[in-house]
């Protein structure tokens, strides 16, 4: 792992120890200085804020610094923030201004490895504070990293803390100067996505992958094929995908690519699922085995595939309650059935994602967005070591009620419930009020997301997805 980065944490460090207008907050904490709650989603670790208001030049430049802050898609991830803060008000009079407070963002990588995998450094330090002030020794904005994602996520809290004022008519960071530190809880913080019921244009699967990346999700489960279609080119077996609803409804190889590149330069995962024609009668009587002796044959075989390529395999948990004892020990356990599974299977040394249908199915619609936020990976697990075998979640987006008239209305805002359950530490989210704190911030979230083009669903509704009951403020539907 790449050393941490100092220089800047120092500074930052010496200037809000002696600033009179900031406090630090006892760990954890979900309210600014001036006493409102943090607008940041998902919650982050550790950090600071003041009383202060900060003007943002629209022509904000970037300095990257550092052995990876050069790469490609720093330069593109800094260009889409700074598209996704200004642009909106782009036909807005710029007033006249004797200087802007933050006209540099610098953001500081330290390691210019690019590799994508399980565990990856998602870490980040940002101060933000006028240049010349009192409280301040560094001016403008810093993003610190070890590596390009956590850079990646810097940068969506950066964006989050822009604010458009309509009076000043300029983006503005409030409660500065700022200082914040952040890691995510879990390593794998998933959504799964169904396009076997329905085909969802590629367009709109990149539309999903962005909404991902403001909540910092960061696993895709490409639900890809099952028996209702097969939509995928295999080139090896070019009828397969004659499964496809229509010549119309499929994605190519070239898609596929495309889609991992693009969420790559998100920092997210795609993990793909393909479920197999099973018409295999014949070849089980030939072999004189049963249903379930071929299942067990089938898994413990993509199994020893899946290892001799150094792929870890993933499996729904019916493979361990049917035959636990033996998978291979790299096996993570998908939950789903139920509770009480991931206790099960750390116990025997094994690891588990959590994606109870109780809480977790995004389909279910009549779970509100409460119960996904309270669902706990780590229920009925004390153990620190077993704690450790608990890889993270993943809430699901089942097909057969959803495509894209409404798919984006069934992952939102509920998906973003179980994103802060994954990514903030739980003392901080325990030590909110459902109905009070983290409503008005899931609130102001869904708005964000509104605003972004992202067709999220009124918060409070009883069912998910249902349009509005009547007029109002989306900070309060």
């Amino acid at each position: 792992m790449p050393p941490k980065l100092l220089t800047h944490l120092l500074l930052a460090l010496v200037a809000v120890s002696g600033a009179a207008a900031a406090r630090r907050h006892p760990a954890p904490a979900n309210f600014t200085a001036s006493g409102n709650p943090v607008y940041i989603w998902p919650l982050p670790k550790n950090f600071t804020s003041g009383t202060q208001t900060l003007a943002v030049d629209p022509d904000l430049a970037l300095d990257p610094q550092g052995a990876g802050a050069g790469a490609a898609a720093v330069a593109e991830a800094f260009e889409r923030y700074r598209h996704l803060i200004f642009s909106p008000w782009a036909h807005a009079a710029r007033p006249a201004s004797a200087g802007y407070d933050v006209a540099r963002l610098t953001v500081v990588v330290a390691s210019a490895d690019e590799t994508l995998e399980l565990g990856v450094d998602e870490s980040y330090t940002i101060y933000i504070a006028a240049a010349g002030g009192a409280n301040s020794i560094v001016g403008g904005a810093t993003i610190e990293a070890n590596t390009i994602y956590g850079a990646i996520r810097g940068l969506e809290t950066f964006s989050q803390l822009c604010v458009f004022n309509y009076d000043t008519k300029n983006v503005e960071v409030r409660y500065a100067p700022w200082y914040i530190q952040d890691e995510p809880r879990f390593a794998f913080r998933g959504l799964m996505l169904d396009t076997s019921r329905h085909y969802l244009p590629v367009d709109v699967i990149k539309q999903v992958i962005d909404s991902m990346s403001f909540s910092k999700l960061n696993v895709l489960h490409w639900h890809i094929i099952d028996e209702q279609s097969f939509p995928l080119e295999i080139p090896s077996y070019p009828n397969l995908w004659k499964g496809s609803y229509s010549k119309s409804e499929r994605y190519t190889v070239e898609d596929a690519r495309y889609i991992v590149s693009y969420a790559k330069k998100r920092g997210i995962h795609v993990m793909a699922e393909i479920d197999v024609p099973g018409h295999v009668k014949q070849w089980l009587d030939e072999r004189n085995m049963t249903t379930k002796d071929a299942y067990k044959y089938f898994v413990l075989k993509a199994q020893e595939i899946a290892i001799d390529l150094n792929w870890i395999p993933v499996n729904w948990e019916e493979t361990f309650n049917s035959f636990g004892g033996s998978l291979n020990p790299r096996t993570v356990v998908h939950n789903w059935l139920g509770p009480g599974v991931c206790p099960k299977v750390v116990a025997k040394g094994l690891r588990c994602i959590m994606s109870n249908q109780g809480v977790w199915y995004l389909d279910h619609l009549d779970v509100p967005w409460e119960e996904v936020y309270t669902a706990e990976p780590l229920a009925g697990i004390n153990d620190s070591a077993q704690q450790k075998l608990v890889l993270g979640g993943e809430v699901c987006m089942w097909g057969e009620t959803a495509d894209t008239s409404d798919v984006q209305q069934t992952i939102w805002p509920r998906a973003a419930a179980a994103a802060e359950r994954m990514w903030s530490q739980l003392e901080a989210i325990s030590a909110q009020d459902l109905e009070t704190t983290v409503l008005a911030r899931l609130h102001y979230f869904r708005c964000l997301l509104n605003h972004r083009g992202i067709a999220a669903a009124p918060v409070t509704n009883f069912y998910a997805r249902r349009p509005p009951i009547g007029p109002g403020s989306c900070f309060v539907q």
